[in-house]
């Protein structure tokens, strides 16, 4: 999915391994732009885990409850597999 980020919005890389050890430094670079618009590149992510996605789908939620975007781009496809495993929709983090 292609997305054209706003020039304000920040910018966030993902790991390629977003596993246990991965969930709370997520949590705490999410934390560091809460209430601003960022933009998440999930192309590196080769393994999801369900803690990670946990963080992901509370900031996603805090986002939006917030008025700020949160939009997760360019998903790989085992970050794509890890949603669909779990019954969450990929559109749940597009813009």
């Amino acid at each position: 999915m292609a997305y054209a980020p706003d020039n304000s919005a920040r910018s966030l890389q993902l790991p390629e391994v977003l596993d246990l050890a991965a969930a709370a430094p997520l949590a705490k670079s999410l934390a560091e732009e809460r209430g601003t618009d960022i933009v998440v590149d999930a192309s590196q992510v080769q393994h999801l885990g369900a803690q990670c996605l946990q963080v992901l789908l509370a900031a996603a939620s805090t986002w939006r409850a917030e008025g700020v975007a949160l939009h997760i781009v360019n998903q790989s496809a085992a970050f794509l597999a890890a949603l669909e495993l779990v019954g969450v929709p990929a559109a749940t983090f597009a813009k």
